[in-house]
């Protein structure tokens, strides 16, 4: 029986742990930027790589998410929550925070140097993000310089260490610069309620407030219909590459 209740236990904190790491984010960005590794004529083994650094760089940052926001959503009383929920341990989700973070170093580089440090800025961009500009007005700040900094990751991939490939276009840069902060939009629109009832005031709540959460969903959907459609144009002009 106590084998059986341990078990329980151990599953328990590893569901405790992928919640906290937002993993349906964290794969819909590496399925995709593998995708366009592979669309751009990268090797097999080059775009899954590329998309594994992408998974472990975003599932850090998820963890940084969580611990960042532990007492906002605490007070909120936010669902789906381990950590405002006590069920699992800080000190347990940054460890394995600054695990991934240590797998994803190895695994960026493996696309090239120039790629990675592009990747790998967006690590810092997201504790700034994560720990002060998140519940404030310049809540977009660390999405769209993220999203800007994936075109020069694709663009200067190649295989092993160096520089390989070219700088991004800006075109292709700030479409990608454009869809983060869609993103930020989309992600934000299910916590409207609980961010408003724990006193943040990031960009989303902000326009929320002025315009109705009805309107803020349309406008999300038509600019990031807009914003693909600019990325896709850009991809088959300009290309990512200069």
């Amino acid at each position: 029986m106590s084998e059986a209740v341990s078990t329980k236990r151990g599953k328990a904190r590893v569901r405790d742990l992928v919640r906290c790491a937002h993993p349906k984010q964290a794969v819909l960005l590496a399925v995709a930027v593998a995708v366009a590794a592979d669309l751009a004529g990268r090797p097999t083994r080059e775009f899954l790589l590329a998309g594994a650094a992408v998974l472990t760089v975003q599932l850090s940052l998820g963890m940084s998410n969580d611990l960042s926001d532990l007492k906002h959503d605490y007070r909120a009383q936010t669902p789906r929550k381990p950590l405002a929920e006590a069920t699992i341990a800080p000190s347990t989700v940054s460890y394995w925070m600054l695990v991934l973070v240590l797998v994803s170093v190895p695994l960026a580089f493996y696309s090239g140097s120039v790629a990675a440090i592009s990747l790998l800025i967006t690590i810092p961009v997201g504790w700034v993000h994560n720990r002060w500009l998140h519940r404030t007005a310049l809540s977009f700040v660390g999405w769209v310089v993220s999203g800007a900094l994936y075109p020069a990751f694709l663009a200067y991939g190649g295989w092993g260490g160096g520089k390989h490939g070219s700088a991004p276009t800006i075109a292709m840069t700030g479409a990608a610069a454009a869809i983060g902060l869609c993103l930020h939009l989309a992600t934000s629109l299910g916590d409207l309620v609980a961010d408003n009832k724990a006193g943040a005031r990031d960009l989303p709540l902000r326009i929320a407030l002025r315009i109705g959460a009805p309107r803020l969903l349309y406008v999300t959907v038509v600019v990031s219909a807009v914003s693909a459609a600019c990325l896709v144009v850009a991809g088959l002009t300009v290309g990512l590459r200069q």
